[in-house]
């Protein structure tokens, strides 16, 4: 169904031939973005990337849950988990209305 998914390594070269930028170049400006969407999403709590989609910190109840290996009833604590929330604009152009 899938082709190939694209490397890092592709991406910064693709990224270096549409902008005119040298790959190390490219390369940093990848890095940079991801660090600053993590450092943002673990200060604020999120991060937009507009037209893309945003990274959203949010909180999960404990709950309880089975081991699927003997049935038996567990507990599961309560964490705070990292969410990916695709734009609109990003998803109808990828996946369009019918």
């Amino acid at each position: 169904m899938a082709g190939k998914v694209m490397t890092k390594s592709q991406l910064v070269s693709h990224i270096a031939e549409k902008n005119g930028l040298t790959k190390a170049s490219a390369a940093a400006v990848l890095d940079t973005l991801a660090c600053v969407a993590i450092a943002e999403t673990k200060k604020s709590g999120q991060f937009v990337l507009p037209g893309f989609g945003k990274l959203v910190k949010a909180h999960r109840k404990a709950r309880m849950g089975r081991n699927p290996q003997t049935g038996a009833a567990i507990k599961i604590p309560a964490k705070t988990v990292v969410k990916f929330r695709v734009a609109k604009a990003c998803k109808d152009a990828i996946v369009p209305k019918k």
